[in-house]
This record gives structure tokens, C-alpha cells and sequence, in this order.
């Protein structure tokens, strides 16, 4: 309930500063004379930054079983699943939530944990992540994803999105506007040609910022995420051991949806700036900073 009370007033607080804005940078005045009104404009960005970031949040767990070919394992009775299942449904106790559903996929080193809401999430780890590590590492992943979902960072995420995306389609219109009436003089009822490139050079340019701003956010979730899975565990030394292993591995891809909820990445370069997981080192280091 409290997820959803922040969801809804995240709307209302994404509205309130862009209208607070427009009235006093006198924007407001200025498109209602020229015939956009505001108001409408704002509802038309909010319906359009957040509808797209939700319902990706409400499909992701189907989604991600499809896209991975995860198996549910939670009634498996083989010992290695059972085990699996054992070890989420005691950090799931732990972080005080629901018992999420449990698979494997195959694929390269890899893990990660999806679902719209933290009572009702998926926890997925792949078969070169199981042959790789030992068990202690194995259930450091395994905290790593079960802190994702008790931290509720797939709906944090969501929302982050979703308020970018509403400021990336009431600037980049705001702009056409303006650029389609003041600088090249259209007088007719429908938007012209200026309106309609600079709102797609807008939308691409502002989209690449807000991509980075997510990325940033995710690079910090993982940062906390290590932690839980320290603090599940008593001891952050597994964590440290389970991210040096992987530093040492090519880690699986995964699919864009589920990349920022995976437990590892190799940002290098200008490409971090859009990485949604610090470099290994940096989390090695951030866990040895807090013993």
C-alpha cells in the first residue's frame, strides 16, 4: 500500500513542479495565448512518462521468465533446487517479505530478481552463476537479489523512469512549441514541420540525459543491494568473495528490462555513464569501507 501511495503522490508531485514552473517563468501565460494550454499538456506528459514504466513494472516477472526461459524451481524436489529454494526463503524471512518464486535459466554467470511488487517478486539465478561459485557465494548473489526486492528497488526504478520520461515529453513539446510559433512564425491551427523535428531532437537528446540519470540511480541501488546481502549473511566477506569471482567472469547478458536487477555488469569507458552497475572494484571496495 505505502508503494502505491508513493506512486500516486509522485504523480501529483511531478505535476505540481511543472506547473508551479511554467506559472512562474510566465511559460504558462505565454502557450495559453498561443493556444496550448498547459494543464492538458501536463496530464498528456504524465499519461505518457508513466503509463510505459508501469506497465513494463507490471509484466516484468512474466517477461523475464519468457525472455530467459527461467524455470520456476519452488516444488522442485532436486537437492541443488531444493537448496536454492532453502537459502531464498530464509533471507526472504529475514528481510521480512513474502517468499518470492525461485528459478534457474541457462545462460552465463548471471542473477537477478524481478516483480512489480516485493511480495510477489522472482528470484533467479543462472546455471554458469551455480557452476562457478561455491555455495557461500552463491547465497551472497542470492542476498544481493532478495536486498533488490526488499529495498522495493524494481518499483523505485519504475518511478525514477516514469518521472523522467514525464519531464523528457512536457519539455521537448514545450520547446517545439515555442520554436514553431516565436522563431519560425507558424500562424496556422496544426503544429508545423518545426514543431514536429525539434520535438524529436529534443525527445532523443533529453532522453539521453534522462538515461544517465537512471543509470546513476541504479549504480546506487547495487551499492545498497551488496550491503543487504552483507547484512542477511552477518559477515560481508561472502559478498566481497562472490563480487571478486564474478570480476573475474564475463557475465551473462540479460535482457535491458532486467540488466539494472541483475548482479553483475562491465561498464568501462564513456559507457558507464549509462551502466546500471558500478564497476566490481568500487563495490569490493564500498563493503570493505563499512566492516
Amino acid at each position: 500500500m505505502k508503494r502505491i501511495l508513493l506512486f500516486l503522490a509522485t504523480n501529483l508531485a511531478v505535476m505540481l513542479v511543472l506547473g508551479i514552473a511554467s506559472s512562474v517563468l510566465g511559460i504558462n501565460r505565454y502557450l495559453d495565448a498561443q493556444g496550448l494550454h498547459l494543464g492538458t499538456l501536463l496530464l498528456f506528459s504524465l499519461f505518457m512518462g508513466f503509463t510505459g514504466a508501469l506497465i513494463s513494472l507490471l509484466i516484468s516477472k512474466p517477461m523475464a521468465k519468457w525472455s530467459t526461459g527461467a524455470q520456476v524451481i519452488n516444488d522442485s524436489t532436486d537437492p541443488m533446487h531444493r537448496w536454492l529454494v532453502g537459502t531464498v526463503a530464509r533471507f526472504a524471512e529475514k528481510a521480512g517479505i513474502d517468499m518470492p518464486e525461485v528459478a534457474v535459466y541457462d545462460g552465463e554467470p548471471n542473477a537477478f530478481a524481478t516483480g512489480a511488487f516485493k511480495n510477489s517478486a522472482l528470484v533467479a539465478v543462472s546455471t554458469g552463476l551455480l557452476q562457478s561459485m561455491n555455495r557461500e557465494e552463491v547465497e551472497a548473489v542470492i542476498g544481493h537479489e532478495v536486498a533488490h526486492v526488499a529495498n522495493g528497488d524494481m518499483l523505485t526504478m519504475a518511478l525514477i523512469q516514469g518521472v523522467l520520461n514525464t519531464f523528457v515529453v512536457f519539455i521537448s513539446r514545450v520547446v517545439g512549441y515555442v520554436v514553431d510559433r516565436m522563431i519560425l512564425k507558424n500562424d496556422k491551427d496544426a503544429p508545423g514541420i518545426g514543431y514536429v523535428a525539434t520535438t524529436v531532437v529534443m525527445d532523443l537528446l533529453l532522453g539521453v540525459v534522462a538515461s544517465m540519470i537512471v543509470a546513476w540511480f541504479s549504480r546506487q541501488r547495487e551499492f545498497r543491494a551488496d550491503a543487504g546481502a552483507a547484512q542477511l549473511m552477518g559477515d560481508p566477506r561472502p559478498m566481497q568473495h562472490a563480487l571478486a569471482r564474478l570480476g573475474g567472469l564475463a557475465p551473462g547478458e540479460l535482457p535491458k528490462t532486467m540488466a539494472a536487477m541483475g548482479i553483475s555488469g562491465r561498464p568501462s569507458g564513456l559507457m558507464a555513464l549509462f551502466s546500471s552497475h558500478p564497476p566490481i572494484e568500487e563495490r569490493i571496495r564500498a563493503l570493505q569501507n563499512a566492516q
